[in-house]
């Protein structure tokens, strides 16, 4: 008699509709924080950074617990108060630090090493050896992203870099955490999303007001951009990238990132810009870049042949069970995944 199976998050094993779903679903996070540049530049007043993040945040935090009305317990306290830090409270204000100092095609390459950081992260933190096939794809998409944002006008100001790329660093940190620690039993993605908002504006919140305060008018454009960063840009978003991060391999997950500056591209071709022949083969590479890291590379892996249904301990075959005691698989094959 089988028991219950366990399919591994992302594994092989999960039906190729259902991980494409998923994928696409998840891309969306990305493609609408493409959205964040256009909004800062051209419908925010400047100057504001923390205000900004602060109200990106707290109000779609506060929505997301009314309506999950759950609750940290025990060490999910500390833990949401750190994801919440690295993913909202850090990121959000150096994002608009980076978007008010840098051309978009800088602050836009800077973002685009994200995976790489993961990449390395992941290694330390999740013991997750990347492959070969998704570093070397991970590189082309910065390439791709660099042809596409940079060209000669492209200036560097220090504190914007800076700003970019802890940002970048604090994200990436913050999804391999999301990756090592998961879930609390019982609680979905809304209300993990609701905690990091809330954790992160009441960071945020202090701050604002000992060092920015808000801007002296806020005008109907900036009311609608402050609108659409912190519903669509902030809670829906970030719950559909939580939800991802709990099913996709970290490895597939972090690359999705490279559709924000290709959104930001597609806007500013859509608001009179024109791409040159190295612009479009940069596009082109970093989206097969994208594409690329969600092949199922990992079939085989440092050894291990991952087939189908990982069960959690346990043999998945009869043969397994009844073989005989000088053939019968190791208890560490089984854990390991080598037996099916």
């Amino acid at each position: 008699m089988r028991t219950p199976t366990a399919r591994a998050p992302g594994a092989p094993g999960i039906p190729y509709a259902h991980r494409a779903a998923t994928v696409a679903l998840t891309a969306v996070a990305p493609a609408t924080w493409g959205t964040t540049y256009v909004v800062t530049t051209e419908l925010l007043p400047p100057g504001h950074p923390l205000f900004a993040g602060m109200l990106r945040a707290l109000p779609g935090g506060l929505v997301a617990l009314a309506i999950t009305r759950v609750l940290p317990r025990g060490e999910w306290w500390w833990k949401a108060a750190v994801l919440g830090a690295l993913n909202i409270g850090a990121l959000y204000p150096l994002l608009f630090v980076a978007a008010e100092r840098l051309p978009g095609g800088v602050a836009a390459t800077l973002g685009a090493a994200q995976p790489l950081m993961v990449a390395g992260l992941a290694l330390v933190l999740l013991h997750d050896q990347p492959t070969a096939w998704r570093s070397i794809w991970s590189v082309l998409g910065v390439v791709g992203v660099g042809l596409v944002v940079l060209g000669p006008q492209a200036r560097l100001d220090a504190v914007g870099v800076v700003a970019g790329l802890a940002g970048t660093a604090g994200m990436a940190a913050g999804i391999v955490l999301t990756k090592r620690w998961g879930l609390p039993a019982g609680v979905g993605p809304l209300a993990l999303t609701g905690w990091q908002l809330t954790a992160g504006g009441l960071l945020l919140l202090p701050l604002t007001a000992a060092f920015e305060g808000a801007p002296p008018s806020i005008g109907a454009g900036a009311a609608a951009g402050y609108l659409w960063l912190g519903s669509v840009g902030g809670l829906i978003a970030s719950t559909l990238w939580f939800r991802g991060l709990g099913r996709l391999p970290v490895g597939a997950s972090a690359p999705l990132v490279l559709l924000s500056p290709l959104v930001a591209a597609v806007i500013g071709v859509a608001m009179g810009e024109s791409l040159s022949a190295l612009q479009t083969l940069g596009f082109a590479l970093a989206l097969a870049a994208l594409l690329a890291a969600q092949l199922p590379t990992g079939a085989v892996r440092t050894g291990r042949v991952r087939t189908g249904r990982v069960r959690t301990g346990r043999a998945r075959t009869g043969r397994a069970r009844t073989a005989a005691p000088e053939h019968r698989p190791h208890d560490h094959d089984v854990r390991e995944g080598r037996i099916r």
